[in-house]
């Protein structure tokens, strides 16, 4: 069966995740199964909204088959440019389709999902939901537009979920706008079969079956905490506002600090560096040119098959990052990440 389902139903075109085991995390083929079900539909009359779900497991999706794609790169970096460029144009795809979309973002969302989730113009969130931007932990960046949703957020909750990779459950992502409801995952089929139904009532529909009483957002708690810590936008002010936190008996600060530090340090001056640069482009397409010039850098930078070693194949979640002191890494060396890449190799969306 496929790994992803892509079918009309009602007057829907739905989208279906179906890759459990790995929990829905994408592969090139998924991506481009889902952009030629769009490109089909998106000129059909009988198709009046997208809604993307996972068909079974426990998560949405936890990104791109990241595993795939570091080996891809010690073979050929071909693939994995491939996919990365597959990847965006899906997602660019999305941002700019012209019909709604609703995306079920019920259990782990990280990632390669946040990417396909966040272009909808309803998310729903669920008390099972997990959401994170992990990249740094394996060596690379919040990227699939994550500069331009996390630059967005309010105070510096940008700089915080990108570098320390923090998990956000469903109330919090209600509460920060990630997500646009919160509804029981009982209460999910029941969204789905009456949207498929009557697509021009979406709106109403996600309303009524939305939760009278959300949780508290534990996040709400920590903001203040967030804008002073995170203020700067250099790694090591970071760490240190939080060591001097720590040192004045903030739990929190201490924890966040060993959190950081256990993050590639190439990895995180990148994010921070885009995290500057994603308000000022103007379009989604020069947001995802922008992303992809760093990411087909950044993968041949020897921490991220590290940090893909130690994350996710001898799992042992000690990583050797080259280097291992922020403060050895210069301006000049983030910025040659942003460097546009030669014309014929840079990034370009569908055309139609």
């Amino acid at each position: 069966m496929s790994d992803v389902l892509t079918v009309k139903e009602g007057y829907a075109g739905r989208l279906r995740l179906n890759r459990p085991k790995a929990l829905n995390s994408l592969n090139r083929q998924m991506v481009r199964d889902m952009a030629r079900a769009l490109i089909e539909w998106r000129d059909d009359p009988d198709v009046r909204i997208i809604l993307i779900d996972h068909a079974e497991g426990r998560g949405f999706c936890a990104g791109g088959d990241v595993v795939d794609i570091a080996n891809s790169v010690e073979g050929t970096d071909a693939a994995a440019r491939a996919f990365f460029f597959d990847e965006y144009r899906l997602n660019h795809l999305e941002y700019t389709y012209a019909k709604p979309g609703v995306a079920f973002m019920d259990g782990i969302t990280m990632g390669g999902g946040v990417g396909i989730a966040c272009p909808c113009r309803y998310r729903v969130a669920t008390e099972r939901t997990i959401l994170a931007m992990p990249e740094t932990t394996i060596g690379i960046f919040p990227d699939v537009g994550g500069g331009r949703y996390l630059s967005r957020l309010r105070g510096r909750l940008a700089q915080f979920l990108a570098l320390t990779g923090a998990r956000l459950d469903g109330a919090e992502c209600l509460k920060l706008r990630l997500a646009t409801h919160y509804i029981r995952s009982d209460r999910l089929d029941a969204a789905k079969e009456r949207i498929v139904a009557q697509p021009f009532r979406v709106q109403a529909i996600l309303d009524e079956l939305s939760e009278d009483e959300i949780p508290a957002a534990r996040i709400a708690g920590n903001l203040t905490k967030i804008d002073r810590y995170f203020a700067s936008d250099r790694l090591e002010e970071i760490i240190d506002a939080l060591d001097a936190g720590a040192v004045e008996g903030d739990e929190w600060a201490a924890k966040e600090a060993i959190t950081i530090r256990a993050k590639s340090p190439m990895a995180c001056k990148v994010s921070l560096k885009l995290l500057q640069e994603s308000p000022y482009q103007l379009h989604f397409v020069d947001e995802m040119r922008m992303e992809y010039g760093i990411m087909v850098r950044l993968i041949h930078h020897p921490d991220f098959r590290e940090g893909v070693r130690a994350l996710l194949i001898d799992k042992d979640n000690k990583p050797g990052w080259n280097p291992t002191n922020p403060a050895s890494i210069g301006d000049r060396d983030v910025d040659a990440f942003f460097e546009p890449l030669p014309i014929e190799e840079q990034w370009r969306p569908f055309d139609f």
